[in-house]
């Protein structure tokens, strides 16, 4: 059966574990910073930081909220990303997890630019030493071992769960119906459209402006027949009232 990430950003806490333990599994170096005003670090994914704790303050009824999105890629049901292949198999859509890999072939694609263009979530960087294009791999080699993804294994709260799709939906489904007592729109967000589904306690363009799928009308590329299909039909956001 499919893989699900749960991941229920009332419980984040913003302590970067998943973060770390993203680059310690994949041996990732750290990134050469500096501060921009933010907690958050760095400032945005790159080919070193394929999981990304996000912060951001917002003023909502005169109320101050401070948001944590540990924001990767969302694994999409059909992932758009494949309309941007020309080198065949440098992306491999899993069947047995769900999870959509970028192997290396990457290397061989002419316009590394386009994955990003056409990932709904802005999600796909260049690494610039190797020359692929990569993203978070839903820790492929450790879920095919019976093993927890590196960044939900390392998550001390439970804002991070990760297992059979069924059992996932059931969880989100089961955390909203309680999150909304305190946080009235609270949502899930893109359920039926990913295999990484959040559940937010306020906007989501609140969090970032790609945290939903809705941030594709605002895609730079141009979309293929197959993308402007799946938009039309795309379902709502899943809220409970």
């Amino acid at each position: 059966m499919s893989k699900t990430f749960f991941i229920d950003l009332t419980k984040c806490t913003a302590c970067r574990g998943c973060q770390v333990a993203c680059k310690q599994w994949k041996k990732l170096p750290a990134e050469k910073t500096k501060n921009w005003g933010s907690h958050q670090n760095p400032k945005d994914l790159t080919g070193n930081t394929l999981k990304l704790v996000r912060f951001n303050e917002v003023v909502v009824n005169g109320k101050l909220d401070w948001l944590f999105f540990p924001e990767q890629c969302r694994h999409c049901v059909e992932p758009p990303c494949l309309d941007a292949m020309t080198v065949p198999g440098s992306i491999v859509h899993d069947k047995e997890t769900g999870a959509v890999v970028y192997t290396e072939l990457m290397a061989k694609e002419p316009d590394k630019a386009l994955f990003a263009e056409f990932c709904p979530y802005n999600i796909p960087r260049v690494n610039e030493e190797t020359g692929l294009v990569v993203k978070c791999d839903m820790c492929i080699d450790r879920v095919q071992a019976g093993m927890l993804p590196a960044c939900v294994q390392t998550c001390p709260t439970g804002a991070m769960n990760f297992g059979d799709r069924d059992e996932m939906l059931a969880l989100a489904e089961k955390s909203l119906e309680k999150a909304q007592k305190q946080f009235p729109e609270a949502e899930l967000i893109d359920v039926d459209e990913v295999r990484v589904i959040y559940l937010v306690q306020q906007d989501s363009m609140n969090y970032y402006e790609y945290l939903s799928a809705d941030a594709s009308s605002i895609q730079k590329g141009p979309l293929s027949r197959k993308q402007f299909l799946a938009k039309l039909a795309r379902p709502v956001k899943r809220m409970r009232s």
